[in-house]
């Protein structure tokens, strides 16, 4: 399979929830940005520039198996993601800005899209006729 590349908006997710609250005067920051879809990351993953740039803050600390072994990663509070359409609060972790921008099964998994392998694209899960949805057992 090649490389599926999108541009996403990320959005301070705080920023944003304090602007519809009345407690921030200005727009929350955020910026539109290059990601890789990577069906073989779990999470949101977005490079050091990406999230000075959002103002997001440190909550904590994550393990990461990586193709070079195991390394300690920063996890900062939610951004926004917004994608072809769609939307939601994401946890970030921090990764290197020689690493690209990396969208993982989660997010996939939410915002209900799949890899089509054949096209090189992200689309919207066949399975769901084109609205997002999400699944309970």
């Amino acid at each position: 399979m090649g490389k599926v590349i999108v541009t996403v908006k990320l959005t301070n997710y705080v920023e944003e929830q304090m602007k519809k609250l009345k407690l921030l005067k200005g727009k929350p920051r955020s910026v539109e940005a290059e990601a890789l879809v990577d069906t073989g990351t779990t999470r949101l993953y977005l490079q050091t520039r990406v999230i000075r740039a959002l103002g997001l803050r440190k909550a904590g600390e994550v393990v990461s198996r990586t193709t070079n072994g195991r390394r300690t990663r920063r996890v900062y509070q939610a951004a926004r993601l917004d994608l072809m359409g769609r939307h939601g609060n994401f946890d970030v972790v921090e990764v290197d800005n020689d690493v690209p921008n990396l969208i993982g099964q989660v997010p996939l998994e939410v915002l209900d899209f799949v890899v089509d392998p054949k096209r090189q694209k992200l689309i919207a899960n066949p399975d769901h006729g084109g609205i997002q949805m999400t699944e309970e057992y």
